[in-house]
């Protein structure tokens, strides 16, 4: 791989994480609000282990098998669109005396983060069809897979970073906010990102 290759590499990833927010994005920016941006910190973990488990999928060649599953996709995709029903119902319904915001265990922010980004079977087939766009075929494959999967974790996981970073700086401003109302902010991001996950279409180019 090229010095060139590697830039545009780069440039493809810059222009496809300069969108709106996506599932994760939203998760990382709810759980931010409620328990703070260092705790938070095992979302990002959760969802970028994820990653790491379907760019792996997609290196091993089982993109093909996934892609022309259909029931596969569809079940994966409502399973998620459910859970993260689950939760934003559950915040938005909380009026107090349940979990103090900060309080979340750290396993359980990383397994949102992991379940959520799992819930999106085109991560595999997102995977397996943007890195040979960037592979020398004639230079060692395995050492090139490990630059480009480290470069978008690396990357990913900056840009949760960010977005957690944001979301703590606005709730900063707004203090006089009530652990209610902040619950139901969360809720309604949580909501929010089962519709992203629910209105993805499989028959459509795929995207993490």
């Amino acid at each position: 791989m090229t010095l060139e290759t590697y830039l545009l590499y780069l440039g493809v990833l810059a222009a496809f994480f300069l969108t709106p927010p996506d599932t994760s994005q939203l998760l990382i920016v709810s759980n931010s609000l409620r328990h703070g941006l260092r705790r938070s910190l095992a979302t990002v973990a959760g969802d970028l282990s994820a990653n790491a488990v379907q760019m792996t999928l997609a290196a091993f060649g089982l993109t093909a098998v996934i892609a022309a599953n259909a029931d596969v996709l569809w079940i994966v995709k409502w399973a998620g669109v459910a859970y993260l029903v689950w939760i934003g119902l559950r915040l938005m319904l909380t009026r107090g005396g349940g979990e103090p915001p900060g309080a979340a265990a750290r396993g359980r922010l990383f397994r949102q983060g992991f379940v959520t980004s799992s819930a999106n079977p085109y991560a595999v087939v997102f995977f397996g069809a943007l890195f040979p766009q960037f592979i020398d075929t004639g230079a060692a494959i395995l050492p090139q897979l490990v630059i480009l999967g480290g470069t978008y974790l690396v990357v990913d996981g900056l840009v949760l970073l960010l977005w957690g970073w944001a979301a703590r700086r606005t709730l900063g401003r707004i203090r006089a906010l009530s652990d209610v109302w902040i619950n139901r902010v969360s809720g309604a991001l949580m909501m929010g990102a089962a519709v992203l996950l629910g209105i993805k279409d499989i028959g459509r180019e795929p995207s993490p």
